[in-house]
């Protein structure tokens, strides 16, 4: 299946399972996933990539990103495992 069959390039969104998936949800999450787990990055980066992921973990589960691909930074999978399933950004784990 190519992207455009997904997500054709006039549409932004879709439900999966009764949540909405935005374009680009895999990607900000490889980006903030990297912010977090890089020991040089300031505690605001930090505190700011951990809120994006915490916000997009509903869209990554309903895709079942985490059923095909496994996070290879333990601390980084172990964080996002510790998190609710109904989660928000006020709730991150740390």
């Amino acid at each position: 299946m190519r992207a455009n069959q997904m997500l054709p390039d006039h549409v932004n969104e879709v439900d999966v399972h009764g949540t909405t998936v935005r374009k680009g949800t895999v990607a900000a999450f490889l980006a903030n996933a990297r912010v977090w787990s890089d020991p040089r990055a300031s505690e605001p980066a930090r505190a700011d990539a951990a809120a994006d992921i915490v916000d997009a973990l509903p869209a990554l589960r309903a895709l079942g990103l985490f059923d095909v691909f496994d996070i290879r930074d333990d601390a980084l999978r172990a964080w996002i495992d510790a998190q609710p399933a109904t989660s928000s950004a006020r709730e991150v784990r740390t």
